[in-house]
């Protein structure tokens, strides 16, 4: 179930390219959490939200340029490092796209922050839906366990990142002693 908050101003694309953008990142999403565009389910539980920003300021100053913050969100285990890094990277060449400029030119305003929530707190229809749930949802009852299987891939990445922080501080405590 992608979940999209997106924030440029009002003048920022044509309507067509805003458009065409809108679809494009709501698709991006959809792949991000490995589930296929074309999947009609998938795309009536994708939802973007669109923020319009009354001014930004970059310094202390009104920014002259067209800025981009996009905040994709998926239920928590969805996104591995390499899928974040991917969608960031596709995000900001559909930015790139839509404003017909080089990567090289829309990359420094094109800021992304791809959002985990975390399991038991997705929240939509009146109730919670896990991700076992939602993988059932979107790519079959077969595929259930699938989700699963993402959760506990995550849950194992966050606590060896734990470990490898608690590690770390007896380390250097042991090393200032």
């Amino acid at each position: 179930m992608p979940m999209i908050d997106a924030l440029w101003p009002e003048d920022a694309l044509t309507r067509e390219a805003e458009a065409h953008l809108i679809k494009e990142l709501t698709d991006i999403l959809i792949k991000a959490e490995g589930y296929d565009p074309a999947n009609p389910i998938a795309q009536s539980v994708s939802v973007l939200n669109l923020h319009r920003p009354a001014a930004v300021f970059v310094g202390g100053e009104r920014s002259k340029a067209a800025r981009y913050r996009i905040i994709p969100s998926a239920p928590e285990g969805q996104y591995t490092d390499e899928s974040r890094k991917a969608l960031v990277k596709a995000v900001t060449e559909a930015v790139a796209r839509a404003e017909n400029r080089p990567f090289e030119d829309v990359a420094s305003r094109v800021w992304v922050f791809p959002t985990e929530i975390p399991e038991g707190t997705w929240g939509s229809r009146g109730t919670i839906y896990t991700l076992p749930h939602i993988h059932a949802l979107l790519a079959g009852e077969s595929e259930r366990s699938a989700g699963a299987e993402r959760l506990a891939r995550r849950r194992r990445e966050k606590a060896r990142m734990t470990l490898d922080a608690t590690v770390d501080v007896f380390q250097r405590a042991r090393d200032d002693a």
